[in-house]
């Protein structure tokens, strides 16, 4: 692990002043601080189409509430962020050595596990913070809009799909480590999470496998008490062996 330290360190860094402080952060972000005004405003929206528009239809919706920014919230992490997640990190290795900063990185005291796994590292926090923040712009937005905004039926729902991201960031990095270039990474990466949610169609690998974090989150918001506790050993251990794969594939891949 030679060079650890501070390799993580210029990821961070560089994280920080290039466009990859951009993209996920602003996605979150934007959809932390319009999803609670939007589920205030679009039963208003609805209502206001008159019935010609919709066909002699009349719509009768129950006045938003807290409980639908929260699902709002929910509804943008596990569909367009995570697809955002997976592309965004398909090119966490195979971008640098498609374009030879690899090569240059590894001629400095750099140990090629420690090249892999500083990547997933600087990856988990900049997942985790924007995570974060914007958990923390929805619950700001939710009760500046409503009025009220209750802490735990966000913390737990954004706990369990940061979870579930963090398992994606170690599978992206395999999958990088694998595919040379970024957009088949990122194919291997939706191929993974289509098998994953395949899946999670059985109890079983519902309550044994990751396959348990998909849907955790809504279950979650609506009250539910999903099992958690397998499928968060199984990321968990199934990361580590996908990091270590990563490492070990990337020591004596040819570059």
């Amino acid at each position: 692990m030679r060079g650890f330290r501070p390799f993580f360190l210029k990821e961070l860094r560089e994280i920080a002043r290039t466009w990859r402080i951009w993209v996920l952060p602003s996605i979150v972000v934007v959809f932390a601080l319009t999803g609670p005004v939007l589920a205030k405003v679009m039963p208003e929206i609805l209502r206001s189409m008159s019935s010609e528009q919709l066909g002699g239809a009349v719509i009768r919706l129950p006045e938003p509430t807290w409980k639908d920014a929260y699902a709002q919230w929910v509804k943008n992490l596990t569909q367009i962020v995570t697809f955002a997640l997976v592309i965004m990190l398909g090119g966490t290795v195979a971008s640098e050595v498609r374009s030879g900063t690899a090569i240059m990185v590894l001629t400095k005291p750099v140990s090629r596990p420690a090249f892999v796994l500083a990547k997933a590292a600087a990856n988990a926090v900049l997942v985790t913070a924007t995570t974060l923040l914007g958990a923390a712009a929805t619950w700001a937005v939710t009760l500046a809009v409503f009025g009220e905004a209750p802490l735990r039926p966000i913390v737990q729902p954004t706990a369990a799909w940061l979870a579930w991201a963090l398992f994606l960031v170690a599978v992206m990095t395999l999958a990088s480590v694998l595919v040379q270039s970024p957009s088949g990474a990122a194919g291997v990466g939706i191929g993974v999470y289509a098998a994953i949610s395949i899946a999670s169609l059985s109890r079983w690998a519902v309550e044994h496998t990751p396959a348990g974090l998909i849907g955790a989150p809504g279950a979650l918001l609506a009250g539910d008490r999903p099992p958690l506790s397998w499928p968060l050993a199984a990321a968990a251990l199934l990361s580590a062996a996908a990091l270590g794969a990563a490492a070990a594939l990337f020591a004596h891949k040819e570059l």
